[in-house]
Formats: structure tokens, sequence, C-alpha cells
């Protein structure tokens, strides 16, 4: 169910009101034509009432402003000055194709913000001027491909950030950098092909970091290093071929719950090594997977490489040989590398 059902935030403020907030378009001068305004409730309902423009007129001492089902086309600066007491506003399919700069001017304690399903293409450099005690911002099903380094920057008490369903074909170092008590953060449905080092950074309260249905090939080893809270990271239903042992080993949280399904993997130790430590089962069962056998058994000596072409029985044994010496030395570096970090745990 809707963060921004007008229904449940009616019943809610309806239980905190001295008198029901009924409908009352005509006894408050106000009250745009063909809005609904509740009574003591202070909210205020345009839905789809046929709008080309935000409707002036609109009462300051609105709290729910729902725009929806409109065509508004383009939202200009300043639409919404004197909406002080404004929390929650709704603009989802709008048609909307245009944020134009501060057009959010004066709205400093708006707390949801749902821009959902619209036609965006990109944000303006200053869009979160004056939202900066935004927590939830929806922007899901736009056409969105780029986001400047600054059009998040205010956004000091974000929450939650919506970006799924929309053309984002990368994320650059520096588009969430501050927003240190964001903890969802939904990408999935977009166009990524990287986790660059750099784009996670200072999210120490992340825990829900959605990426899957994307083009993602690579993920640079420290991209997740900077997430300490993670609880959830979904990886499936991308284009990821192999991982790097180093790319998780970096989270800072030991019950992660990782979800990679859906990849094209090939079968090395590496990945193999991936699998065991953090407890993937089910990788020999991906329909997907290039590899003759890669045990989940926890030694690295039962994994075998993909063969790139026909070979004798003779040649298979003398891979596969080969593949199980490299296993045995995996396998013993990570005793080496274990010990060492034990002693150094003991050491502090």
């Amino acid at each position: 169910m809707s963060l921004f059902s007008l229904t449940f935030l009616f019943l809610l403020l309806a239980t905190h009101s001295a008198k029901p907030p009924f409908p009352c378009a005509e006894c408050s001068p106000s009250c745009p034509h063909r809005c609904v305004c509740y009574e003591n409730a202070d909210l205020v309902d345009c839905r789809s009432g046929g709008f080309h423009r935000v409707p002036r007129g609109l009462p300051h001492g609105s709290w729910l402003l729902e725009l929806g089902g409109n065509n508004l086309s383009v939202v200009g600066t300043h639409a919404f000055t004197g909406l002080r007491s404004l929390r929650v506003m709704v603009l989802t399919d709008s048609q909307v194709e245009e944020i134009q700069p501060q057009a959010f001017f004066s709205l400093s304690f708006l707390e949801k913000l749902d821009l959902s399903w619209n036609q965006l293409t990109i944000l303006p450099v200053e869009f979160s001027t004056s939202l900066s005690a935004l927590k939830e911002l929806r922007l899901e099903h736009n056409f969105l491909h780029y986001i400047s380094d600054y059009s998040f920057e205010h956004l000091d008490n974000l929450e939650k950030l919506d970006l799924s369903y929309n053309h984002l074909t990368v994320i650059g170092p520096g588009v969430f950098r501050g927003h240190s008590r964001l903890r969802q953060l939904y990408l999935h449905n977009n166009r990524l092909i990287v986790v660059q080092q750099g784009s996670l950074d200072m999210l120490p309260a992340l825990e829900v970091l959605q990426l899957s249905h994307n083009n993602i090939s690579h993920i640079d080893p420290e991209a997740l290093a900077p997430l300490y809270s993670l609880a959830l990271l979904a990886l499936d239903g991308n284009n990821l071929h192999h991982l790097k042992f180093k790319t998780f080993n970096s989270l800072h949280t030991t019950a992660t719950h990782i979800q990679l399904s859906g990849n094209p993997w090939s079968c090395d130790c590496d990945l193999h090594r991936v699998f065991t430590q953090w407890g993937i089962s089910g990788l020999g069962r991906q329909p997907a997977l290039h590899c003759r056998n890669c045990y989940s058994t926890g030694h690295y000596h039962d994994c075998s490489g993909h063969s790139g072409g026909g070979t004798s029985d003779g040649g298979e044994k003398q891979e596969e040989k080969q593949w199980k010496e490299l296993g045995h030395r995996v396998s013993d570096t990570d005793s080496k590398l274990s010990i060492l970090k034990s002693r150094q745990d003991k050491s502090h």
C-alpha cells in the first residue's frame, strides 16, 4: 500500500481533529476550483482535475496536497510559494516533463514527495534546494537518464529514495554523498552497467540496496566498502559473469542477504570462494552457469573450470588436475590469511 494513500491520511487526521474532516469546497474562499478541501484536516485533493499548471489559491495551512492524475507538463519556479506547512505532496501520473529551478522553494518542512509515473528525463541542479527536511522521495517510472552530483545535495534527512524503472546507465561518485540517514535505495530496472568505487560513499545507514534487473557486468572491489549497515543487497537479473572475492569481503556486516540469481556466471575459483564464504547455495543449479562442476563443499580443490573447446579425456584430466592444484594453493593461502587476521585481531 502506498505511503501516500489519501484515504489513510484522511482517517489518520480525522482521529486527531476536533471535528470530522468533511469536504468543504464552498465554505473556504481559498479552495481552488475543481479541488476539494477538507475542513480541519488541512488536506487538499486536486486529483484528476484537468489542471495544466499548479492551481493558485491553495490554502497556506495545507498539510497534504494531492495533485496526481493531471496534465501539468511543467512545474514552474516558485510554484508552491506560501505552502510552508506542507508535509506531503503527491504529483504522480501528472505528465510532468520538466521541473524548473527552485520549483519547491518555501517547502522547507516537506517530508514526502511523490513524482513517480511521470515523463522526467533530468532533474535540475537546484532540485533539492529548500527540501532539507525531505525523508522520502519517489521518482520511479520516469525516463531519467542522468543525475547531477548536485541534484540531491541538500537532502540531508532523506531515508528512502526510489529511482527504479528509469533509464540510468551510471551513478557517478558524489551523487549520494552526505546522505548519512539514507536507509533504502532502489535502483532496480534501470540500465546500469557498473557499480563504481565512490558511488556509494558516505552511506553508513544504508540497509537496503536494490540493484536487480540492470545490465551490471562489473562491480569495483571497493564499491561496497562504505556500507556499514547493509542488510539486503539485490543483484539478481544482471550481466555478472565474475566476482572478485574482495568485492563482498569488504562489507562490514556479517548478516547481509545477497541475491545473485539470474546472472550468466562463469565458474572460477574466485567466484566459488564468494559463494562458499557467503553461504550462497545453489550455484550449480543456475541454468546459465558456464561451469562443468563447482561444488558448494567449502573446499576449493573441488572447483573445476570451464573448458573452452573439445578436449580428449587425457586433456580434461590434465586440466582438472591443474585446477585442483590451483584450488589447493588458494585454500592454503586463505588459511594463512585467516591465521594472520586472527593474530592481528588478538593484538588489538
